[in-house]
C-alpha cells in the first residue's frame, strides 16, 4: 500500500513538473523576442505616446509606474487590472541583448526611485538593498522620514531626497527635501509657496543635477485633473516661476508619476483616470507615456 502511495505521489510530482514547463513554454513562445533598450519601438518626439503598447501598457490594465532601472536593464511595472486582480509590481529584464520571458513578480509594490548605482530601491519611508539572492527586506529609512506618509520620491546625484508627504495639516501634500551630509540625513526642509501650490502635491522627480523639478498637482488654470509641472534652479539657487509643462503633455485626464529615464533622452509618466463601479468602488485605468525630454529643454529659460 505504501508503494502505491509513493508511486502515485511521484506520478502527479512529474506530471506537474511538466504542466509547468509545458505553460513556461508557452509563456516564452508568447514574449516576443526584442532586442534594443526600448522594445524596438521608435522613439517619440515632441508628442507622447504609449510606452511599449501590448508589452508594459497593456489598455485594460492599471499601470501607474513604468521605471527603469540606472543601468536601464530592468523596468518595474505596477498593474492592477485584468489578470492582476491586486496590485502588483512586475520587472521585465534586459538580458543577452534581449527583453527576456514574462515579467517576474516581485513584492516591491511600486518603486519609487533608485540609488545612482542601482543598489538600493525606495518606497515611501523604506529601502531595500540589492544582494546576490536578490532584494532584501523592507528596512526603516530613519529620521527625518519616520513617521512621514510619503507619495514619491526622488534621488539626486549628491544623494539628496525630494519627496512629497501628506502630513501637511490640510491634507493636500508638500514637497520637501533632506541633504545627505556627514552619512545620515538632515531635517527636511519645505519648499516654497511657488512650488507648494496645488493639491494633491505629488510624485516630484529631480534632475540628478537639481536643475529642475517636475511633479503633479491640481492647479487653477490646469487641463484637467493632475497635471504636469516644472521649475528651473535659478543662478541664485531659488527656484524659477512654475510653468505647466503644456496641452501636449498635460490632458483633462490625470497626467502624473513623472521621471526622466537614465540616459536622459525620455520623458516618462502616467496618464489615465478612473471610473466608479455599481458598487461605489473604483476603477482606475491608464497606461504610461513617454516623449522626447526635448520637451523639458524647450522650456528651460534662456540664460
Amino acid at each position: 500500500m505504501k508503494k502505491l502511495h509513493f508511486i502515485l505521489t511521484l506520478m502527479f510530482v512529474i506530471l506537474l513538473a511538466a504542466c509547468n514547463a509545458k505553460k513556461q513554454k508557452a509563456n516564452n513562445s508568447e514574449f516576443p523576442q526584442l532586442e534594443g533598450l526600448f522594445f524596438e519601438q521608435k522613439p517619440p518626439g515632441l508628442i507622447p505616446e504609449i510606452l511599449a503598447p501590448g508589452i508594459v501598457a497593456t489598455g485594460e490594465d492599471f499601470v501607474s509606474i513604468a521605471k527603469f532601472s540606472p543601468d536601464m536593464k530592468e523596468i518595474y511595472v505596477d498593474k492592477h487590472g485584468g489578470d492582476y486582480k491586486k496590485s502588483k509590481t512586475i520587472v521585465i529584464r534586459y538580458e543577452n541583448n534581449k527583453w527576456q520571458n514574462d515579467s517576474i513578480i516581485t513584492d516591491i509594490k511600486r518603486p519609487d526611485n533608485f540609488s545612482k548605482d542601482g543598489t538600493i530601491i525606495y518606497k515611501q519611508n523604506k529601502y531595500r538593498e540589492r544582494t546576490e539572492s536578490g532584494w532584501s527586506e523592507l528596512k526603516n529609512m530613519g529620521a527625518p522620514f519616520d513617521d512621514m506618509f510619503i507619495m514619491g520620491s526622488s534621488i539626486t546625484d549628491k544623494k539628496t531626497i525630494f519627496f512629497s508627504h501628506f502630513d501637511t495639516p490640510d491634507r493636500d501634500g508638500a514637497i520637501s527635501y533632506s541633504r545627505f551630509v556627514d552619512g545620515k540625513y538632515q531635517p527636511s526642509q519645505k519648499l516654497g509657496k511657488e512650488i507648494n501650490n496645488g493639491k494633491p502635491m505629488g510624485h516630484p522627480y529631480i534632475a540628478p543635477d537639481e536643475s529642475y523639478l517636475i511633479w503633479d498637482a491640481i492647479r487653477e488654470g490646469g487641463y484637467g485633473k493632475n497635471d504636469l509641472y516644472i521649475s528651473f534652479r535659478q543662478k541664485d539657487g531659488s527656484w524659477g516661476p512654475v510653468i505647466n509643462l503644456g496641452p501636449h503633455i498635460n490632458t483633462e485626464q490625470s497626467d502624473s508619476h513623472p521621471s526622466v529615464t537614465p540616459d536622459g533622452k525620455y520623458l516618462t509618466f502616467f496618464r489615465g483616470g478612473h471610473t466608479v463601479r455599481e458598487d461605489g468602488s473604483f476603477y482606475v485605468f491608464g497606461n504610461p507615456y513617454w516623449v522626447s525630454v526635448q520637451v523639458i529643454e524647450n522650456l528651460r529659460p534662456k540664460l
